[in-house]
């Protein structure tokens, strides 16, 4: 069986490791982490950017930076992961759901004003498959009604909008390294501040609400609890991981892309026929090859054709159950009108095999592919 995913790994990430065992650092913020840090203001031009460990707080942190009371709203895509939601219910506060593109699967910029109420603190939009959403005019909403943004970029390092990197365009940035994402470290994430104002209490959110951080640096004599947080810094051996990644984020990028490239030629070739549509990446995104997705024309198709697939040696999954018609999202969030683009993007999407190594097999997955399509 092809598997869906499979974790890569540079050749460095042990001897790195290795290093932080011999460096006497295995708990958080050491020499790696820095590299980590470096490598992420360098490349996003992020005024901050610490390492977490897992997208899930950097998500957290933002909520607690927003000083999110209960009551609050917080507007964002039904079509994403838990988290994307979780992290504000946890303050008290109330996802607003509204519907998505039919192109992109991003949230759907011309919905949001509608959803917002007095209580509307923030947006927080979701970069499908490292697709950008149309930021834009989601940045003008917020700056007229006073709201914060919140991007959720997961799946989107390596992307961009207009030329400037996802995450960085709202005032937080989430990014993920869970094993499922292009760069990775088992888990991990990190936190993105556009501007300085958030940076200073970031840190001390991430260190347990201490100034630890300044203590380190030697800008305090000690430290001590100033604000509230909890313990969202990764070990050293998660960082060392990374920094190996990091380094070949480029060239792990271009590899993803060549095999997104050769899918989406085959795609191409079939669309026409309505049996399936391809990824929309609009000339304002940057392509990152987080993904590569499938629309089948109905539920009961995108059921045979993952089924078929299977029965060809290759996996193929589907996504996101929408977090509205979930029980939790009906407990704790709501609706801004309906949302049949997501019920019905939901049925439909398959993804299919994209990791580093899966080249040497793509013979034998388009031809799983095509021999699929023709059974549908």
């Amino acid at each position: 069986m092809i598997p869906f995913n499979k974790p890569y790994m540079t050749g460095r990430e042990l001897w790195y490791i290795a290093q932080a065992h011999a460096n006497g650092h295995l708990s958080g913020d050491g020499p790696y982490t820095r590299q980590c840090h470096q490598w992420l203001r360098e490349n996003t031009r992020a005024s901050a950017a610490l390492l977490t460990h897992s997208c899930t707080a950097a998500l957290e942190m933002s909520a607690l930076l927003l000083d999110l009371e209960a009551g609050d709203e917080v507007i964002m895509p039904s079509y994403t992961f838990v988290s994307t939601a979780n992290a504000f219910v946890l303050r008290g506060a109330v996802p607003v759901f509204v519907d998505i593109r039919a192109d992109t699967l991003n949230i759907d910029e011309r919905l949001i004003e509608e959803a917002i109420t007095p209580r509307t603190k923030a947006i927080c939009v979701v970069h499908y498959a490292g697709a950008a959403c149309d930021m834009d005019p989601i940045l003008e909403i917020a700056e007229r009604h006073g709201l914060k943004v919140v991007e959720d970029a997961a799946q989107a390092l390596m992307s961009s909008y207009k030329g400037r990197p996802l995450g960085t365009l709202g005032d937080l940035g989430t990014l993920s390294f869970h094993e499922t994402k292009n760069i990775v470290s088992g888990e991990g994430g990190a936190l993105l501040c556009r501007d300085a104002a958030f940076a200073e209490r970031a840190e001390i959110i991430r260190e347990k609400g201490t100034n630890r951080s300044r203590f380190f640096r030697g800008q305090v004599d000690k430290y001590t609890w100033v604000d509230f947080g909890s313990s969202f810094l990764p070990g050293e051996i998660t960082a060392a991981f990374l920094a190996a990644q990091f380094e070949e984020a480029a060239t792990i990028t271009s590899r993803r892309l060549g095999i997104w490239e050769q899918y989406h030629a085959w795609a191409g070739r079939h669309e026409a026929s309505g049996l399936l549509r391809r990824p929309v990446v609009p000339a304002y995104s940057g392509n990152n090859a987080h993904m590569y997705y499938l629309l089948l024309p109905s539920l009961k198709h995108r059921t045979r054709f993952i089924s078929l697939l299977k029965e060809r040696g290759v996996q193929a999954v589907f996504h996101y159950i929408p977090l509205h018609s979930s029980p939790a999202g009906r407990k704790y969030g709501r609706s801004s009108g309906d949302l049949p683009v997501t019920c019905s993007v939901s049925d439909r999407l398959a993804r299919l095999p994209l990791w580093i190594g899966v080249e040497d097999h793509l013979p034998q997955v388009l031809d799983a592919l095509e021999g699929t399509v023709a059974s549908l």
